[in-house]
């Protein structure tokens, strides 16, 4: 029996209604898996190649055959306008079966909520957070609610699988699932993964099951692709050249722009006009500061305003004001947004996609550009790339186009290569241990220290965590009174405990930008996120600021003025780029390969780049020499390696070779004094690269690390240890350090 004829009559009433020709290649391969094994099933394929239509087609089969005598399905989304997009789309398949669907987070009324909690049935949708909330406020009523728990369906899992957020997810799956007595089947989608085996192990994690993962060829896809560079300032890279693309140029866009305006905005704003589109930023500052750019554009040329805004920190009816605006194809707007929009939220048929500057992975980008493209259109996206115009004494590294080398990179690694990410998962999870073991505490009341060790340390997610890190952190809980010992030596939540689990902040494990006042002597300057470590620079009302103290309690930091250019301050450095991102950049500047896509200005801005690094030598040898004492560092690696080298350099190395005053661009070049030459220099860092390395030893004698949300709460020693040993890349590091031995 083929998969069509296993679905039940519903279904295929459900494909002739919308005159599907045939089953894709996704949902024959996810209905012979779930139908034929007792796997988990990880799908892989295109945006909008029915992923979820494959998971849940034989899902309501089985269903319909043998009803759940309690929630049968779940359905993790990791946003809330995913679930809201899911549940339409679900609930009129599965009316038909008398399936009910249910949603449930924050925006979802508590009526509803009471409705499932009286007739737990069907398919629950749900976001981690609420999930969490559900077994810490229902511990009572989980095996009622889960008991005839089937499947487990996680949408996006690549998105999951970036930080602590994928972990809580797959405690939260195991530990409902001893709850509530079951071992559901678990179901991972996704358009983007880099590493199917490790995804699928992820997925697997605790179930005591095998990841099935079919193999599905893709089919060619054409794309629209377009990538054009701008000077935010001054005359553009190919003003004095001939225009071989015939897209407008930037002459022909100043009537409706503003004088002294943002070329990149005037480009977008004029390739928006009379359509529906999306425009990618990489954060939320920038997602508001774009809007309002291209807002007061409509005002300046008596326009109505035609954009919208989408980010998480929105109202909820901002954001589905947004979406609904954006799914309604009569309406011709176009939504700036961060990538809130970009996962696989159905928003109609978009006819293109813009991305300012290049996102951070090649990830992101197959996902924003398959916003587009749905129904039978390519997919379409133009990067717009922007800078400002390189002074004529900037040093070398400063000249360099970092983004436009950075966004080519990622398309031609995918092009090449078909390479995604792979996924890391072997970090020392140290704030997401906090925050299970303060939730399984408040779940379920008093527990021994041994009980709550067994319930929370034998979670899958926590087999690198040793037993002593383990009691060194339940210690350290009782001194700060997060938890409290009773008279007969059980533990229960502490009062300080009680401040942190009793806010609904606590069930999101991501971190919320939270803001630090500035201050120098009695002056404030403003607030920043993530501040770095005394002694770290940063940039601030117009200068360069050097850290003296961080008060994480007051949210305050002190520092003085220095004189200098405006380096990236450690903590806000892009944590996901990819060290075979940074040597396929290199690889950009060394070759003469045309890329199709680039348009006019990016053109130019290349030829410029590639015969200013040929003159410079940066891709022939990674030290260069930038007058008297001064030297530049290119070592062309990923965020993590390079954070990695820049410490070791700067706390092994540098007493060695009289080298002063490191000033990184993470993690694309450092400037530093030195008195030793280039030999030396690679003398030195490969022999003491050879040698034995601590990772403890690259953490900064006064620094806390602060990365997690909970990390605040962690003994120091831990906080110092997960980050040498989860979040630095000694390997990536020792390995480019090795390769230099031949500049001796």
């Amino acid at each position: 029996m083929n998969v069509f004829d296993r679905y039940a009559p519903f279904i295929k009433d459900f494909i002739y209604e919308n005159n599907w020709e045939s089953l894709r290649a996704i949902q024959a391969a996810a209905g012979d898996a779930i139908f034929n094994t007792e796997d988990n099933v990880l799908l892989c394929a295109s945006t909008a190649s029915g992923k979820t239509e494959a998971a849940f087609f034989p899902i309501l089969t089985l269903f319909s055959e043998d009803m759940p005598r309690s929630v049968g399905a779940i359905y993790i989304g990791p946003l809330k306008a995913l679930i809201n997009d899911q549940f339409s789309r679900l609930y009129d398949l599965c009316a038909e079966a008398d399936i009910p669907v249910w949603h449930w987070h924050g925006d979802v009324s508590q009526s509803h909520k009471n409705k499932l909690l009286k007739n737990p049935s069907g398919i629950l949708q749900i976001t981690p957070e609420s999930l969490e909330a559900l077994l810490m406020h229902k511990h009572a009523a989980i095996a009622k609610l889960f008991g005839d728990l089937r499947f487990v369906v996680i949408d996006e899992i690549h998105s999951l699988m970036r930080a602590d957020r994928g972990g809580q997810t797959i405690c939260l799956i195991e530990r409902l699932s001893r709850m509530a007595g079951v071992n559901p089947r678990r179901i991972g989608l996704s358009a983007t993964i880099g590493d199917l085996e490790a995804a699928g192990n992820f997925l697997s994690s605790g179930s005591g099951r095998n990841t099935c993962i079919p193999r599905i060829e893709a089919k060619g896809i054409k794309w629209r692709l377009s990538m054009e560079h701008f000077y935010i300032s001054g005359e553009q890279a190919a003003d004095n050249e001939e225009n071989p693309t015939g897209l407008p140029v930037l002459d022909e866009l100043t009537d409706t722009a503003p004088e002294n305006s943002d070329p990149g905005m005037a480009y977008v704003f004029e390739h928006t006009r009379g359509k529906k589109c999306l425009v990618f930023v990489n954060s939320r500052e920038e997602c508001e500061a774009v809007t309002t750019t291209l807002r007061h554009y409509c005002e300046l040329n008596n326009e109505p305003d035609r954009f919208l805004i989408h980010h998480g920190n929105l109202s909820a009816a901002y954001r589905e004001t947004a979406e609904s605006v954006m799914k309604d194809e009569e309406e011709y707007q176009t939504t700036v947004t961060t990538a809130t929009l970009e996962l696989g939220i159905d928003i109609g048929r978009l006819e293109r996609a813009f991305q300012i500057d290049a996102p951070f992975t090649v990830s992101s980008f197959l996902q924003r550009m398959g916003r587009t493209g749905r129904r039978g259109a390519p997919p379409e996206m133009w990067f717009v790339m922007r800078e400002e115009q390189p002074e004529a004494r900037a040093m070398i590294g400063e000249t360099v186009p970092w983004t436009l080398l950075q966004g080519i990179a990622l398309v031609q690694v995918y092009l090449e290569e078909r390479w995604v990410e792979p996924p890391k998962l072997d970090r020392l999870p140290y704030s997401l241990l906090y925050h299970q073991t303060m939730s399984t505490l408040a779940s379920c009341g008093e527990m021994t220290p041994k009980a709550l060790a067994s319930s929370v340390l034998t979670l899958n997610y926590f087999r690198r965590i040793s037993k002593e890190d383990y009691v060194s952190l339940l210690r350290h809980l009782i001194e700060i009174g997060h938890i409290q010992r009773t008279e007969d030596g059980g533990l229960i939540v502490g009062l300080n405990g009680e401040r942190i689990t009793n806010s609904f902040k606590f069930y999101a494990v991501f971190k919320e930008n939270e803001e630090y006042t500035v201050r120098c002597s009695s002056h404030e300057l403003g607030t920043i996120v993530k501040p770095p470590p005394p002694g770290e620079k940063i940039a601030i009302a117009g200068h360069v600021w050097v850290v003296e103290e961080v008060d994480h309690k007051r949210h305050l930091v002190y520092c003085e003025m220095i004189k200098g250019k405006v380096p990236a301050y450690f903590g806000d450095c892009p944590g996901d780029i990819n060290t075979k991102i940074l040597e396929r950049m290199k690889q950009v500047l060394c070759e003469d390969k045309v890329y199709p896509y680039l348009m006019k200005n990016a053109v130019s801005r290349l030829d410029a780049a590639r015969h200013s690094a040929r003159n410079s030598c940066i891709t022939d040898e990674p030290l260069i020499n930038i007058g008297g004492d001064m030297w530049c560092l290119f070592p062309w690696l990923g965020s993590y390696a390079f954070l990695a080298a820049e410490r070791f350099i700067k706390l092994k190395c540098a007493p060695l070779l009289g080298l002063r005053g490191m000033n990184s661009s993470r993690p694309y070049f450092i400037q530093f004094t030195m008195k030793a030459d280039k030999s030396e220099f690679f003398r030195v860092v490969t022999e003491m690269a050879r040698q034995p390395i601590d990772p403890m030893e690259l953490v900064y004698p006064k620094e806390i690390p602060y990365f997690e949300k909970y990390d605040e709460f962690i003994p120091v020693e831990l906080i110092k240890k997960g980050f040498a040993y989860g979040v630095l890349d000694i390997e990536g590091m020792k390995k480019r350090f090795m390769e230099w031995e031949r500049y001796i």
